[in-house]
């Protein structure tokens, strides 16, 4: 019996060894942006350099511009704070007025537009140089840096837009008045809060065209900032084309009830 026993167990199949656990294989996470680029360094002592040459060397400083448009996407948290923060200098450089008083700003140009691709990072230098006493002349870049700032959709940003629409010059208000229009997508508050502050400046303003027909200025103001106010009183509140009654009487009907996205 004994025999026969260890004759079968000699015989039967070996059981399969346990299968050895798989190793947890984690996906790794892929890294991050690189800092401390050694082309972005040469760029910034480039741009540093040009900018500094008192008007001489902008068409150079405009091209390191670009490529600094193009380094800061792939750029990590510092190289980015590095590239706005030169950025930044530019607006510090000092430019020659011709004999009627006009500014070569080119640089001063390609900066703001620069900044544009680097939200939010560029939030803080366009509200630093908006209406800055040493810039605050040059309406073509005010005027830029404020549609600039609007397009963040920056609520720090708005607030100043806001204040802007009180501003003496017309071409900011219409300028800020525009600017603000980007805020049509923003929660109901915001919007509201933004339309009413809108409809007062153009009413008021048409409010005293039509007291006195022969205010010039006053009919001036009006005939710059109508048309962006209306346009931006459309996207907030998806009511196109209404001239200035219908929209107060729209806002008066519905400044209390729920906005439907524009």
């Amino acid at each position: 019996m004994h025999a026969l026993l260890l004759l079968a167990l000699a015989l039967a199949p070996e059981a399969p060894l346990a299968a050895a656990p798989r190793a947890l294989v984690q996906n790794p996470t892929p890294p991050g942006p690189a800092d401390g680029r050694p082309e972005v360094k040469a760029l910034l002592e480039q741009l540093n350099a040009h900018a500094g040459k008192r008007g001489k060397e902008d068409s150079e400083a405009i091209s390191v511009i670009d490529k600094l448009v193009t380094e800061f996407a792939a750029s990590g948290p510092k190289d980015k704070a590095a590239i706005v923060k030169q950025l930044d200098k530019c607006f510090t450089e000092k430019r020659q007025e011709d004999k009627d008083g006009v500014r070569e700003n080119k640089l001063f140009i390609a900066a703001a537009t620069a900044l544009g691709e680097m939200k939010p990072e560029c939030v803080p230098v366009y509200m630093k140089w908006i209406g800055e006493k040493s810039h605050k002349k040059d309406i073509p870049l005010q005027r830029l840096l404020i549609l600039k700032l609007g397009k963040t959709k920056d609520e720090g940003g708005r607030a100043l837009l806001v204040n802007l629409l009180q501003d003496e010059n017309a071409k900011i208000q219409a300028a800020a008045a525009e600017a603000l229009g980007e805020y049509g997508d923003a929660d109901q508050k915001v919007r509201k809060a933004t339309f009413e502050a809108l409809l007062k400046l153009l009413m008021s303003t048409k409010g005293q065209v039509d007291s006195n027909v022969n205010d010039l200025i006053a009919r001036e103001r009006y005939d710059t900032i109508a048309a962006p106010i209306s346009t931006a009183l459309g996207r907030l509140s998806g009511q196109k084309d209404l001239n200035p009654e219908e929209f107060q009487r729209w806002w008066n009907k519905n400044k209390k009830e729920e906005w439907p996205k524009p």
